[in-house]
């Protein structure tokens, strides 16, 4: 339980709070329109739908002013830098950045279905009201502001029988026609946005998903109209509608019941996302001014495994490890962001990234940049290269704790890449005020073309951690997930040899997936009074195994060893 606090305890205060919020709003915002007097003859006219209506309202706003700010990437990587206003668990928290930014829009989508089911009852009550017999209070509301001087309640002023009545509210006026190009884009938005459409169809996540424009566009101006209207203030010292109710066709005729008076309410939304919206006007605004300062492509390396590196210069340009980048390569397209980790570290001239050829953008950056070809390529056939960034990560913190596991699957090791990278940069550099005193690397791979490329990197920081005499400062364990047991049986043959067979490293390679109860437990024992940082980047299947784990293996007793469970979120 006590790591369950230090694991999940801020995010699901997080979410306590925001779930709280949005039910103490359409509480109240449900009783503002059921309970005054004010919304009387509304409520006559509509029945409980009115409210029904408007208390998602009220949460849609709240939601939409949320749903912007976890995107505003340049603000949380400036909070993320800023120790002083941001600790290390509001760090964590700010990583599950775009966690939060789904959940917000799965809030979105559900007070829009419950607007707009809603109002559809609504819209058919005001039709049927125009074209109903005349001795109904609802049929003698409708009738009001027919007359000059009288105000109308129900906004229907056209006496169309439904469905085609209804249909005619829909696409004629501003409210009805923004809410259904709203709610469009609301759904393409999301449907696009499902895992398999990111990851098969990347494009069309993209381009939908800038569907957002039109739907804040549209949300600021559905409410201009005005069609939720209320009794004005002066008109309720006049006529109270709990007397005048029963005599409503003597309105204006008997004293002390004139004809009511009705106002529609301002329009509230535009308060609600102003702020969030000129935040991210000036998120976009910085992006792009960053993004046309000049990179330049130092090299291109080709690696095993469908992967090849770039190497770049950048006036200007400061990173920490793990750190990402978004990159556009105009030749292959003029509107695509696609992110990837630093694999070089701080301390380095240049900065890269290594890139899997994967879809068709990575294999159109990967033929303009050459990789296909086996002749030298000339420096200035390279592509134009964008680079936005970098964007803070949850890696930047493994210099903060003492001892951390980092578990890479597959490509997923680039960010490790930088962390490691700078940890052989800070031994060549004596690291005596380093606090990192133990790693655990785990990198799982599905076959042995993937370790060729990292290979080197572990080789030298082997040699050099054998050098210092701090070989126990890195213990790494390198898995083979995809090999059946008779492939395997072929190199424990190697077993004795000095080097593995695969790697060239003296740590040996093993095969099938780690037992990671096995592990944690280990590394439980070997640090009884520590805070473990557990750092992955990999598929969401692993990372409720080792979620889980760090729970499990952490000890009640604040004094105990708890493990402080990191994902990599883009």
């Amino acid at each position: 339980m006590g790591n369950w606090v230090v694991n999940e305890g801020l995010s699901i205060f997080v979410i306590l709070v925001w779930l709280g919020l949005n039910a103490f709003l359409f509480w109240w915002y449900y009783r503002v329109y059921d309970v005054p007097v004010k919304f009387h003859y509304s409520r006559e006219l509509l029945g409980s739908a009115l409210a029904w209506a408007r208390a998602p309202a009220a949460c849609l706003n709240f939601n939409c002013l949320l749903i912007l700010l976890p995107v505003c990437r340049n603000l949380l990587s400036f909070l993320r830098g800023s120790s002083a206003c941001c600790s290390t668990r509001i760090r964590r928290q700010l990583d599950r950045n775009l966690t939060f930014h789904k959940m917000v829009a799965w809030m979105i989508a559900l007070h829009t279905a419950i607007h707009t089911i809603a109002h559809l009852f609504n819209v058919e009550r005001c039709v049927d009201a125009r074209v109903e017999r005349k001795t109904t209070i609802q049929f003698a509301l409708s009738e009001l502001g027919d007359k000059s001087e009288e105000t109308y309640l129900n906004f229907v002023r056209k006496k169309i029988p439904n469905p085609e009545g209804g249909l005619y509210v829909a696409f004629t006026y501003l409210a009805g026609l923004s809410g259904v190009v709203i709610t469009l884009a609301l759904i393409l938005i999301i449907t696009s946005s499902t895992k398999t459409i990111r990851r098969s169809y990347f494009e069309v996540f993209w381009y939908t998903h800038h569907l957002f424009v039109i739907f804040f566009i549209g949300l600021v101006i559905h409410g201009a109209g005005r069609i939720v209207r209320g009794q004005t203030a002066e008109s309720l010292k006049e006529h109270d509608p709990k007397i005048c109710e029963k005599n409503f066709t003597q309105w204006g005729k008997i004293r002390g019941c004139p004809i009511p008076q009705f106002a529609g309410n301002p329009p509230m939304t535009w308060k609600w996302v102003v702020v969030p919206m000129i935040l991210y006007l000036f998120e976009r605004l910085v992006r792009f001014w960053r993004s046309q300062q000049k990179v330049v492509i130092t090299k291109v390396v080709n690696h095993p495994f469908k992967t090849f590196e770039l190497q770049m210069m950048k006036k200007g340009f400061k990173m920490e490890v793990g750190q990402y980048v978004f990159v556009q390569c105009p030749t292959v397209s003029h509107l695509e962001w696609h992110p990837f980790t630093l694999t070089s570290a701080p301390e380095e001239d240049y900065f890269s990234i290594h890139i899997r050829i994967v879809g068709d953008w990575t294999e159109g950056l990967s033929s303009a940049c050459g990789c296909d070809k086996q002749e030298f390529q000339e420096a200035w056939k390279l592509p134009k290269i964008l680079v936005d960034g970098p964007f803070g990560t949850a890696s930047e913190d493994v210099f903060s704790y003492e001892t951390v596991m980092l578990v890479g699957a597959g490509i997923g090791v680039t960010p490790f890449a930088s962390v490691l990278k700078s940890v052989w940069y800070k031994y060549c550099n004596d690291a005596t005020n380093l606090r990192l005193k133990k790693i655990y690397f785990y990198w799982l791979c599905r076959d042995t073309h993937a370790f060729e490329w990292f290979a080197d990197l572990l080789q030298s920081l082997e040699n050099q951690m054998q050098e210092r005499d701090n070989a126990e400062f890195l213990s790494y364990n390198i898995y083979l997930t995809g090999w059946d047991e008779s492939q395997a049986t072929h190199f424990t043959v190697h077993h004795d040899e000095e080097k593995d067979v695969i790697t060239g490293l003296k740590q040996k390679t093993l095969y099938g997936r780690p037992n990671w109860e096995n592990e944690f437990k280990t590394i439980a024992s070997q640090h009884p009074s520590s805070r473990v940082g557990v750092f992955l980047c990999g598929p969401e299947a692993l990372a409720e195994t080792l979620n889980k784990q760090c729970i499990n293996n952490s000890d009640a007793d604040p004094r105990g060893v708890h493990f402080i469970f990191n994902k990599e979120n883009f």
